[in-house]
């Protein structure tokens, strides 16, 4: 089997886990391939498969079977740029904060390579947002799991958000910025700002304000074939644009639309774990007495 490794550092207190993910791969013979920033914080820790092979951002990852994230949730998103359209499935180890996306924990590594090799697993389609800006902002890498974002620069006053639906005029938000989420991305940012929480399958964005000058406007739901564009005002003559971790500054000129990506990111799933246990286990959902245990 041919796996890529993709991670940020970790604390020495996951090392021995991470050493035995290593360990159990080069019992089965695997053919492992390691991000080459991942690859410079393991040598010298760690000791790595023999034969182990370092890729960059760039490299076609084509014949690999399995991508394993480790770190947190940021460390996810950013390897669903690395798969792309080739949609390889993800498995995200949790070695950060909060792992609402990487839900395998260390203890439970073993267990999840062995259900990869037995195909003991369920994989989840998640919609990604494409952004299509002019001038090109985000180049190839102009797609996300999360959001997109259109926020003030920090020391500007509030911006003006006009929106289109399908060309349709929706609003102009008087606020600090606008999100729109997909179904992933309502667990994040979107939260934050009072969106609601849509389940992965949901074929739908969020469009929520950013601190609204207006208190009546509230988080809008709508269909993800929808074509959402912006025009931006604003004392500044620059704002940035957010993409789940990746963030730029841009001229007030930019033309800027969203819709729903071609392709999906893949996550692999055990059959322990699902979206709703993990509303539980990660936003304390259920934590009344009244509840059955363990519900």
């Amino acid at each position: 089997m041919k796996i890529a490794i993709l991670g940020k550092p970790f604390d020495d207190e996951a090392a021995p886990a991470i050493q035995a993910l290593l360990d159990d791969l080069a019992a089965r013979r695997a053919e492992v391939r390691i991000g080459e920033a991942f690859r410079t914080f393991l040598d010298n820790r760690l000791r790595l498969p023999p034969g182990t092979t370092e890729f960059r951002r760039g490299d076609s990852l084509r014949g690999v079977q399995f991508v394993l994230s480790i770190g947190g949730d940021g460390t996810l998103l950013d390897t669903v740029t690395y798969v792309g359209s080739l949609q390889i499935p993800i498995l995200g180890i949790h070695t950060g904060r909060l792992g609402f996306l990487a839900t395998i924990t260390p203890d439970r590594i073993a267990q999840a390579i062995d259900a990869l090799y037995k195909g003991h697993f369920n994989i989840e389609e998640r919609s990604l947002i494409r952004v299509d800006t002019d001038p090109d902002v985000f180049g190839s890498l102009n797609f996300g799991l999360n959001e997109f974002s259109v926020l003030k620069r920090d020391t500007s006053s509030m911006i003006v958000v006009h929106t289109y639906i399908d060309g349709e005029y929706l609003n102009s938000y008087w606020a600090d910025g606008l999100v729109v989420a997909t179904p992933t991305g309502s667990t994040g940012y979107s939260l934050s700002c009072g969106g609601p929480v849509m389940l992965p399958q949901t074929n739908n964005f969020i469009i929520a304000p950013v601190c609204p000058h207006n208190l009546n406007v509230r988080p809008l739901v709508v269909s993800d074939q929808s074509v959402i564009s912006f025009e931006i005002e604003g004392r500044s003559t620059s704002y940035m644009l957010a993409l789940d971790s990746r963030s730029l500054p841009v001229e007030a000129s930019v033309q800027i639309a969203v819709r729903r990506e071609t392709f999906n990111a893949r996550l692999v799933k055990l059959n322990h774990v699902n979206f709703l246990s993990t509303l539980r286990s990660k936003l304390n959902w259920g934590l009344d007495r009244r509840n059955p245990a363990g519900s």
